[in-house]
């Protein structure tokens, strides 16, 4: 066991499995064992524990914990001291960022927040939201949801404010969206005092450089060619690079090997525009990584 240890808080709940996936692709395997709040981690350097998002910025401020992730409204909403050290955007959904927005129903006469003048709104981001109604001027009272917050208006509140990434769930209740509250991405976020700890700060930028790489990877492959140098600049033309290509030379002076990134999207536009214009044993291989 090492003796630096690493405490690490990974979200429990919707964000838990694509987390491990993350993870999983810069190159840690996190195992869940069942009933468990302390996932195992295939590095001894690093303990992990499982956290509510909306509790980890106040664990990680406190010190209990030297780094987590959650998201940028949690952070927000608990008004916690703590080191954004990254943004990274990916979701149980999608790659969008998730929204807060203020809904009323369908049919309501509430077309703008001034509107919720002595209105009930009911949400979980009671922080979020008094400091949005401060911001309009506007007086409302504001209670904590445990849960199901769509169902509530219009008998149990005159509005919500409640998270969103398609809008799917809202319009499923028949909502409407009055106003965007706040646009939220996770964050990678770390202790103060321990980032002022030089092997926690290493370790920490290290997790955070593999796990940027992984998500710059998504979508991406690899195309390795054999060209005719006669032909090199044909070639070259078709390929869409991240930056230019790389070209080596081959041990017949006539020929050179062509590398390049592209996004897996375009390949089978662009293989047989290349085959075309002379390249030979084309080979596609996924890119697991990809460190700028």
């Amino acid at each position: 066991m090492s003796e630096r240890i690493l405490r690490l808080g990974l979200p429990a709940g919707s964000l838990q499995d694509a987390t491990a996936d993350l993870f999983r692709r810069a190159g840690y395997k996190i195992t869940y064992v069942n009933r468990s709040y302390y996932p195992v981690i295939d590095d001894e350097e690093i303990e992990c524990v499982l956290i509510r998002a909306q509790e980890m910025a106040r664990y990680v401020q406190d010190g209990v914990l030297d780094a987590g992730l959650t998201g940028y409204d949690w952070i927000v909403e608990t008004n916690a001291d703590v080191i954004e050290v990254a943004e990274l955007v990916f979701s149980k959904v999608s790659r969008r960022p998730v929204r807060w927005v203020l809904c009323v129903p369908e049919n309501s006469p509430v077309q703008s927040v001034k509107d919720l003048e002595g209105k009930r709104i009911a949400t979980e981001a009671v922080g979020i939201t008094q400091r949005y109604l401060e911001k309009h001027g506007v007086k409302a009272k504001v209670e904590f949801s445990w849960g199901a917050t769509e169902v509530k208006p219009p008998r149990l509140a005159d509005a919500i404010v409640e998270v969103t990434e398609t809008g799917s769930s809202l319009r499923a209740n028949n909502l409407r969206i009055v106003d965007e509250v706040l646009t939220s991405t996770p964050r990678f976020i770390a202790n103060r005092e321990s980032y002022k700890d030089p092997w926690k700060r290493q370790k920490i930028e290290d997790i955070v450089l593999m796990l940027r790489g992984a998500m710059a990877a998504e979508g991406k492959v690899s195309l390795m060619m054999n060209v005719p140098r006669a032909k090199l600049q044909d070639v070259i033309a078709v390929l869409p690079a991240l930056q230019k290509p790389t070209v080596a030379d081959l041990s017949d002076p006539n020929w050179v090997a062509v590398i390049t990134v592209c996004d897996e999207s375009v390949v089978r536009q662009i293989i047989p525009r290349l085959k075309a214009a002379g390249a030979q044993g084309i080979v596609e291989q996924p890119v697991t990584k990809l460190i700028e």
